[in-house]
């Protein structure tokens, strides 16, 4: 059985590919959290996954997937950061944390989650923008307010024999 830090490499690399095939690329930049955003914006509606979409299956995969990108991102951003995980807690993967080199521990699956439930008040990359700030080399990127009337949630699929 593999650790938590070795799901947390694999599935980091699996966000990339998954976000790639709908033609989005990530690159471990702290902008880049903005597709997280617009990600989340899409499958999701009143703080839940809409469904028939992206997180309707496997949410809780989907989650650790995408909070190990959100926390190597932090890593490459801020240097002397690192990974803190416990194999043996029950809800490891919710609880992974994030010790970034300038004094701050975050928790990028709890952001997830919160992201989900409240919309963009708990938005990734102003949180990212935020926690890595003092080492991050990028301007904040105000186009993040314009997710809301950018991107509209999807449209809840019928199954095929509902007419």
């Amino acid at each position: 059985m593999a650790t938590l830090l070795e799901d947390i490499k694999k599935q980091s690399d699996w966000t990339l590919k998954a976000f790639k095939s709908d033609g989005i690329e990530l690159d471990y930049s702290i902008g880049s959290l903005i597709e997280i955003d617009r990600f989340i914006q899409k499958f999701t509606k009143d703080g839940q996954p809409i469904k028939g979409g992206r997180l309707s299956k496997n949410l809780g995969g989907t989650i650790f997937s995408i909070s190990a990108y959100i926390g190597e991102t932090f890593i490459k951003n801020v240097p002397s950061s690192k990974w803190i995980t416990d194999d043996n807690d029950p809800k490891g993967e919710i609880n992974i944390a994030v010790q970034l080199g300038n004094g701050i521990t975050c928790f990028p699956a709890q952001r997830l989650i919160k992201r989900i439930q409240n919309g963009l008040e708990d938005g990734i990359y102003p949180y990212g923008v935020r926690v890595t700030n003092q080492k991050a080399d990028e301007k904040y990127d105000g186009a993040f307010w314009g997710i809301e009337e950018e991107v509209k949630p999807m449209e809840p699929r019928k199954p095929w024999w509902k007419f």
